[in-house]
Parts: C-alpha cells; sequence; structure tokens
C-alpha cells in the first residue's frame, strides 16, 4: 500500500524539517517540562567504556555480545471490544531501536527473525542508527534490505528516534516505510478503518507541532512514538494501543531482569512491556538492538507480534 502526502502535510513537513535542523544542533534536550542539557553524556560514555574493560577483564564480553544476536519473538494476543470487525486477527509487528550500524551482521540476524512471523502491518518505532550525531548514510543500506522484509498488506510505518536526524526524511522513497512526523495515516478494509498516529522524537526533540499526531477522532487508534512520554496526550485522546521504546528494557540488568539504566523518568513501570493508563494498553519495546555498549545482560532483545481481536461481549 503507497502513502501518499496532502499538500497540507508537505508545508508541515517543511516547517518542521527547519526546526528540527535547529533543535539537533542545540546542546540540549527539548522536553515537554523545558530543556534539559546533554553535558552529562560524556561522562556516562566514560562510565560504559570502564564497564566494557571489566566485562572483558572477567570473562563476560563475549556472553553479553552473543545475547546481542538472541533475538526473541514475542507474539500476544490483544483484545478489544471496539476494533472493527474487518480487523479482526489484524497482526502488528513491532521493531524498534535498531541502531542497526553497533554491531556487525545484527541486519541479518533480524531478518532471520522476521521470516518467522506472519504480520499484516510493521511499525518501527526509532533509532536506527548508533550515535546521535554525523554520518547517518551508512545505514541506509542495511535499513533497505529490513525494509524489503517487512511489506505486507500495508506498506511499514516508521519514526524517527532520538538517535535520528531529520536528514532521513530525505531517504523515505528509497527506505520502503513511509515516515510519520506528527502525522496519521487510515488503514481500510472494505468500509472499516483504524488509524495509526506516529510523532516527531519527544526525548530529545520535542516541540507542540507533536501533538498533532493525535486526533480526537472516534475511531481504533493506535499511536507510535519513540517514548512513552505521551502517553497522557494519547490517552486524552482515546488512543487504543500505544507502542514505544527507547529504553531497551535497561538493556544492562541485574538478575531478574531489573534495568539499571533506563534514560526514562517517568516510572518504572513503562521501562519494558506492557502497562496501561486508563483504557488504553501501551508496550515498550526492549528493542533490536544495543547502544552504548554491543552488550546485554538479562534482557534479551525482541521482535513483538501483536494479533488484535474483537472482545466478544
Amino acid at each position: 500500500m503507497n502513502y501518499t502526502l496532502s499538500d497540507k502535510e508537505k508545508n508541515q513537513r517543511l516547517v518542521w524539517s527547519i526546526t528540527r535542523s535547529v533543535l539537533e544542533t542545540d546542546s540540549y534536550k527539548h522536553k515537554r517540562q523545558g530543556k534539559k542539557s546533554k553535558s552529562h553524556w560524556n561522562l556516562f560514555t566514560s562510565i560504559l567504556g570502564l564497564f566494557v574493560f571489566a566485562t572483558k577483564i572477567l570473562g563476560l564480553f563475549q556472553k553479553g555480545k552473543s545475547n546481542v544476536f538472541n533475538i526473541s519473538i514475542n507474539q500476544h494476543r490483544l483484545a478489544f471490544p471496539d476494533l472493527p470487525a474487518a480487523f479482526d486477527g489484524f497482526k502488528i509487528l513491532h521493531l524498534s531501536d535498531l541502531h542497526i550500524d553497533a554491531v556487525e551482521g545484527l541486519d541479518n540476524a533480524i531478518i532471520e527473525r522476521i521470516k518467522k512471523v506472519d504480520f499484516n502491518l510493521c511499525v518501527l518505532t526509532g533509532d536506527y542508527r548508533k550515535e546521535s550525531s554525523g554520518v547517518f548514510t551508512h545505514i541506509l543500506s542495511p535499513i533497505e534490505k529490513i525494509s524489503k522484509q517487512i511489506q505486507s498488506e500495508f506498506g511499514p510505518l516508521a519514526i524517527l528516534g532520538n538517535h535520528d536526524t531529520y536528514l532521513m526524511a530525505n531517504y523515505e522513497e528509497e527506505s520502503g516505510m513511509r515516515l510519520l512526523i506528527n502525522e496519521k495515516v487510515e488503514l481500510k478494509r472494505g468500509e472499516d478503518k483504524i488509524i495509526v498516529s506516529g510523532t516527531d522524537d519527544p526525548f530529545s526533540f520535542y516541540t507542540s507541532a507533536c501533538l498533532m499526531a493525535f486526533t480526537p477522532e472516534k475511531a481504533f487508534k493506535i499511536a507510535m512514538v519513540h517514548t512513552s512520554e505521551l502517553a497522557d496526550i494519547a490517552a486524552e485522546n482515546d488512543y487504543n494501543l500505544y507502542l514505544c521504546g527507547h529504553t531497551h528494557g535497561g538493556q544492562i540488568c541485574l538478575p531478574g531482569g531489573k534495568a539499571l539504566i533506563s534514560h526514562q523518568t517517568d516510572g518504572n513501570k513503562h521501562v519494558k512491556g506492557f502497562w496501561q493508563l486508563d483504557k488504553m494498553i501501551g508496550y515498550t519495546s526492549v528493542g533490536c538492538g544495543v547502544s552504548g555498549v554491543p552488550l546485554r545482560f538479562n534482557c534479551m532483545p525482541e521482535i513483538t507480534v501483536f494479533e488484535l481481536v474483537k472482545e466478544q461481549s
């Protein structure tokens, strides 16, 4: 299925790209509650370097690296009373936080998992490269490889994360994915439809334009956001399902899966897996890839398939 931009959306994209280009050169994260300095990042990367050194000394480095390729296929069935009848059994593949250049061969590992599942729509919730600035064109080829595997009844929908640049929007056609940049699309089967809304990243690049993606229209609605930070807005607009990532589930966790660091501040309940806000179901993916260090402990990467079914009264 091809998605086309309206003239209004093209104009909105132009304004967005100018704004985002300025934000990307700033030394602050732009969040709903205001600016936040990025200056602590250098200290954090130094700590990560010490951690990697320690894993090598303790003989744990190879184990942590092999865990990166141990991608789980997690399948869930979700029942909704207001799901349109034509979408009963509709399957959504959720990919998040690929950081596809962090570890060589990760793209092939992801593709092998995708080949094992059936789905009607693939959604990608941001963070396609390792670094959060600098060059990005080297990830276009592996992203295109993955894109060829996720073409289905409806074309794949993607959003940007805090590691992504606005320039990726210039390669939308080459990637084979429709970016939702504070936009929404309707997926139709006959007379029935569902609405999918996608925002720009609210972790580092929040602007009030993010709110344009959410519609009060009465329909079955799915929100794609890089983080859980806009869950309250989606719930207020009666969204049914909220899909996000960003946290990696902690990536480096204690035995039992407790995250040491999640880079989010809106509660431990949003670190990974299912959560709920009012009537809206939320899901935070632990992601496919890695960031900071090429390791995972006690938190395996995942691809997730949600089967939507109509709840019988």
